[in-house]
């Protein structure tokens, strides 16, 4: 899986590349697995803006994604790899030897035609799901639960990857893709392999319209709005602003702003 350029036939076009989707065998979805997907425009139930910089962008439709991988036993059949607007990594269609079909989230080397399976004592190799308590110390995982059955929450993204790096008698030590290590139970599944669309963090934009085509909207910044607007605002010229960055309620940028002390208790090492 690679990266296209374009030549620089405009200014937009001089420095625009696109993921190659070599690897991407149709572009048709499964329909039965299609949802309606509405936007917000960044605001909330009550008609109001809470989310700035959102608004526009193409239609798409959701695919349903199996993140719980609880068809235990059953195996499937790689039908397909395709592209999913909704995330960055690529899907992969399975058909099970019961005729259902479902998507997931496609791991690094899967291929057309291979076989998978999720469950207890089902072979170790990328795309199979299993619990962590079976998995080899030092195998390199994604999709991974923090309860047991509630499906998949960490490492989801292209090309994220983490990795096993100890066991106990009721929880793994996870190493994730920032540094942190976190205890998982080992009842909880994971997914062998890693990621799919490793290079979508190598491109380049290129050109304003494209950030449009996602939902995003103009960024604008606190140093160039009035002192009414933002803390940073106003001053004679270009002023720089005067004091440490900060949201537009004063809120300092760079503090910690983890709340959730009742899980600290599982975070074996931080990212720092």
């Amino acid at each position: 899986m690679g990266i296209r350029r374009y030549n620089p036939t405009s200014a937009g076009r001089r420095f625009q590349t696109v993921s190659d989707f070599e690897n991407i065998t149709t572009d048709t979805p499964h329909k039965p697995l299609l949802a309606p997907l509405r936007k917000t425009g960044g605001r909330n139930n009550n008609g109001r803006v809470t989310s700035w910089q959102k608004g526009g962008g193409n239609k798409r439709r959701y695919r349903v994604i199996d993140f719980k991988r609880d068809k235990i036993g059953i195996p499937a059949t790689v039908e397909s790899l395709q592209y999913d607007p909704n995330r960055s990594s690529r899907i992969a269609l399975l058909k099970y030897a019961d005729g259902e079909r479902r998507y997931i989230i496609a791991p690094e080397g899967l291929k057309v035609n291979e076989e998978v399976m999720s469950g207890s004592g089902v072979e170790i190799k990328v795309g199979n799901a299993l619990p962590i308590k079976e998995i080899p110390l030092g195998s390199v995982i994604h999709n991974v639960e923090l309860r047991p059955g509630e499906g998949g929450k960490m490492v989801r993204g292209a090309g994220t990857q983490a990795q096993l790096v100890a066991k106990d008698s009721l929880y793994g030590q996870v190493k994730l893709s920032s540094g942190v290590v976190r205890l998982v139970s080992i009842v909880c599944m994971a997914t062998l392999g890693q990621v799919s669309n490793a290079a979508h963090e190598n491109i380049s934009i290129g050109k304003a319209g494209r950030n449009r085509w996602k939902g995003k909207r103009p960024h604008v910044r606190g140093v160039v709005m009035n002192p009414i607007d933002h803390p940073l605002g106003g001053g004679e010229g270009r002023s720089s602003g005067g004091r440490p960055p900060c949201s537009p309620w004063g809120k300092p940028e760079g503090v910690k702003t983890r709340k959730n002390k009742r899980t600290d208790k599982y975070i074996v090492k931080k990212r720092k």
